[in-house]
């Protein structure tokens, strides 16, 4: 079982996993509460999916709590059937992660560093965020996870990246703490957001 990492508090437990199994494998650990839908055809995207369903079942029974599979809102935001849990998931192959929140609204985002950051930043990030962020391909990482994971939190798609979402500088370190912001008509939110730098990826989490 390829679980790299599990952190349970009280109000929070999150959990990294690292693919290593066949599609049957994982589909046969997920039975019967879920099935994927052959609308999914990537191969990539199947395993993604099904190990992202494991993740979530492993880290509710490491939780004490019931797995009865995973439903969506109108929205496309997760759910775990059953459970007054709020739930975030994210993938970028071979890695998935899921976060698990008791009292708040969660979102988590993983990814790999990668130039194509470069090239979107001016359409997602303002002024101060691409100061800040520089030509550090890791620093933009973060702030893209920083951004996927408010959008997660937020629950629906009606944002702009470099208006809606606003993340604070921040000085780059093997992990940390930032602060970030949904903006959306006349309210903020302000909402705490931890990062962890690895060597493959980075990883942002929301931080109640």
């Amino acid at each position: 079982m390829p679980l790299e990492k599990l952190e349970i508090s009280d109000d929070q437990a999150w959990a990294r996993w690292r693919i290593q199994e066949s599609e049957a494998e994982l589909a046969d650990s997920i039975k019967p509460f879920e099935t994927i839908s052959d609308t999914i055809k990537n191969p990539l995207k199947r395993l993604e999916w099904l190990a992202g369903r494991l993740t979530v079942k492993t880290l509710m029974e490491r939780c004490g709590l019931v797995f009865q599979g995973v439903t969506k809102d109108g929205h496309g935001k997760p759910f775990p059937i059953g459970s007054t849990y709020q739930l975030a998931l994210s993938h970028s192959y071979p890695y998935v992660a899921a976060l698990l929140d008791r009292r708040n609204a969660a979102g988590i985002d993983l990814e790999q560093p990668k130039a194509k950051l470069l090239y979107i930043a001016p359409r997602i990030l303002d002024q101060n965020e691409l100061k800040d962020a520089g030509d550090n391909l890791v620093k933009h990482c973060i702030y893209w996870c920083a951004k996927e994971t408010l959008v997660k939190v937020h629950g629906k798609k009606d944002v702009i990246f470099a208006e809606n979402l606003k993340i604070s500088p921040f000085s780059l370190e093997k992990s940390g703490n930032i602060i970030g912001r949904i903006i959306v008509a006349s309210t903020e939110a302000q909402i705490p957001l931890r990062y962890m730098v690895e060597e493959n990826f980075v990883m942002v989490l929301s931080s109640h």
